[in-house]
């Protein structure tokens, strides 16, 4: 699953990327004409793991992991000229976008509009989204009523519904509302299915805070979700081991890495959830989306496993650690057997049986 990192220059992007993917890079840049992106793939904390290791004592530990991706910085030219391609492939291509705020000030590094104001950069950004999946659906409408008319009955009422819902989604973004906001029915979203509107996709506001602000709260900012985070202390943070990472966090008060939370809620935000596997050789996270049956979460393994599925034995993870092991669970009855319907939840520890 892919997270794009996005926000307007000297927002400290790069700093939150390295916060997160324990980096070191400098900058985004265009090289050519030609966007070079920072990637880096990141664990999951999942403190489960570490406690079912304890008791299985498997040769390794497998974390489920998110991918992130930090463009270049977005505005700085006119409001609605559109963004760059290469941007727009990056950010088209994401599951989720990561937007970094500035909320620290610093003399040194002058912000674009000269002041730090979270609350006007998140509109600029949101504007900007909105300016280009406006820009989509303006094309779009211009083929649509051009061919509607033209088109055989059943797939002229496929596309006449197609067209009423970008007229509504036009007339919404218009008005301050971004696509993800936008009740639509089943048979409306698979009308979209193929677009890459940016102001559909989840979102998570980062505002990027000094160090003076460490003990202040996440602002509360318009109906976004956010997060906030000292990006160059946690950059900091993320280069230390664990001894000296934890008298680096005693000494300015830090009970736990904000990185920990952010890439949790990024796990969340894409709408993941982990069943775990146990044994003497491995235990892992398995991520999968919210209310996947037992015999997709079996897949995820692998196909041969969901083809001969037969049932899976699940035992809730905190049951697991109350029983201190599989064969005590049984004796307290909270291991269970379900089918291919059951919906998987997150914390089950799962054993799948299945024909060859």
């Amino acid at each position: 699953m892919k997270m794009t990192i996005i926000g307007l220059a000297n927002s400290g992007k790069t700093t939150v990327f390295n916060a997160l993917t324990r980096n070191t890079i400098e900058t985004t840049t265009y090289s050519s004409g030609q966007l070079e992106p920072n990637l880096a793939t990141v664990k999951v904390p999942d403190v489960r793991l570490e406690a079912l290791a304890r008791i299985f004592q498997p040769r390794k530990i497998t974390y489920a992991d998110v991918q992130y991706i930090d463009i270049a910085g977005i505005g700085g030219g006119t409001p609605g000229s559109g963004l760059p391609p290469a941007l727009l492939n990056y950010l088209g291509g994401a599951d989720a976008l990561l937007h970094v705020v500035r909320g620290f000030a610093a003399d040194d590094v002058p912000h674009p509009e000269g002041r730090v104001d979270p609350a006007r950069d998140i509109e600029a950004i949101d504007l900007e989204l909105a300016f280009s999946d406006l820009a989509i659906i303006e094309r779009r409408l211009i083929r649509l009523n051009a061919e509607i008319s033209k088109m055989p009955l059943k797939e002229r009422e496929l596309r006449t519904g197609e067209r009423d819902l970008l007229v509504r989604l036009q007339s919404q973004l218009e008005a301050g509302v971004p696509i993800r906001d936008i009740t639509m029915s089943d048979d409306e979203a698979r009308l979209l299915r193929g677009y890459q509107f940016l102001t559909a996709k989840p979102m998570l506001i980062v505002v990027n805070i000094g160090e003076a602000q460490l003990a202040e709260p996440a602002p509360i900012i318009g109906r976004h979700r956010i997060v906030a985070l000292c990006g160059k202390i946690e950059a900091e943070l993320a280069q230390l081991d664990d001894d000296d990472g934890r008298v680096f966090m005693d000494d300015l008060g830090i009970t736990a890495p904000a990185r920990d939370r952010v890439i949790a809620q990024t796990y969340e935000l894409l709408g993941l959830i982990s069943f775990l596997t146990a044994g003497p050789d491995e235990v892992r996270a398995w991520p999968i989306r919210r209310n996947t049956p037992a015999v997709e979460a079996a897949g995820t393994i692998h196909s041969d496993i969901q083809r001969g599925f037969i049932r899976a034995e699940i035992v809730a993870y905190d049951d697991l650690m109350r029983a201190g092991s599989i064969p005590e669970a049984r004796k307290t009855g909270t291991v269970r057997m379900e089918g291919k319907t059951y919906i998987v939840r997150d914390g089950d520890v799962c054993h799948f049986l299945f024909n060859v």
